[in-house]
This record gives structure tokens, C-alpha cells and sequence, in this order.
């Protein structure tokens, strides 16, 4: 098995079909808003995160209302989904969305990654909240 066939096996691991962000019944199982707080930290400390199960990982954003439109583009690329939330406030709050299995590290690099787009973009990341199914009994 070369590298590209190893890389593409991470990608198919990282991709969860069956949730989506509108799936009813989803609870915040995790959040982290506060920058010193490491995401590894915010992990551990959830009794409600399912590490082996998909989830919606949801970072929220302050974006210029005329960035939106770059914002969603560069975000598309590595399956995020930009969601207004206040479209109508200056500056717009907005989501990217995108269904994967957390981990520490991925977190702390997205985390990271969206810092630098809301920077470059004119705006903030105030961090990020993930979402998973309630149990079913």
C-alpha cells in the first residue's frame, strides 16, 4: 500500500455517512470557547462525547458580511459548509459545519486554521461546539 492509498484511507475514515447537521435529536456533547483552554482538555472533560462516533463539528465565526461568499469557498475545499446564523449583523455570525470523528489534535488544528481564515478574512473565531445524537434506549 503506497502513501496516496494510506492518505486516501484516512479520508474515507474521516468521512461519516448518515449524519448531517440538520439530523434531529443532536445535543452539544462538547464546546470550547475559551483559548487557554486546551482541546484536549475539553475532551476529556465531556461524559457525554462518543470518541469512536461522528459528529457535528461546529466553529462559530465573526466574518465581514462582504467576506462571506470567500469565506464559504475556502471552507468548501476541505468539506465545511458556511451557516449564517445573524446575517443581519455587522459583523455576520456564522457557522462551518462539517460531520467528523473528533479528536484532540484535529480539533486543535482546525481550531487554529479557522483562527487564521477569521483573521485574514477581517474578522474573529470564537471557538468551536461539537453535536452527536442523543442515545437512543
Amino acid at each position: 500500500m503506497g502513501l496516496l492509498d494510506r492518505l486516501l484511507d484516512l479520508v474515507k475514515k474521516r468521512e461519516t455517512p448518515g449524519l448531517t447537521a440538520d439530523v434531529p435529536g443532536l445535543k452539544i456533547v462538547a464546546e470550547a470557547f475559551d483559548p487557554v483552554v486546551a482541546d484536549s482538555a475539553v475532551l476529556a472533560a465531556s461524559p457525554d462525547w462518543v470518541s469512536t462516533a461522528p459528529a457535528v463539528l461546529r466553529h462559530h465565526l465573526l466574518l465581514p458580511p462582504d467576506r462571506l461568499a470567500e469565506a464559504a469557498s475556502i471552507l468548501a475545499q476541505d468539506g465545511y459548509e458556511l451557516r449564517e446564523q445573524a446575517p443581519d449583523g455587522e459583523p455576520a455570525r456564522v457557522l462551518a459545519v462539517r460531520v467528523q470523528v473528533l479528536d484532540a489534535l484535529h480539533c486543535a488544528q482546525e481550531r487554529s486554521r479557522m483562527a487564521g481564515l477569521a483573521q485574514r478574512l477581517g474578522g474573529d473565531a470564537l471557538g468551536w461546539d461539537a453535536q452527536q445524537p442523543e442515545p437512543t434506549a
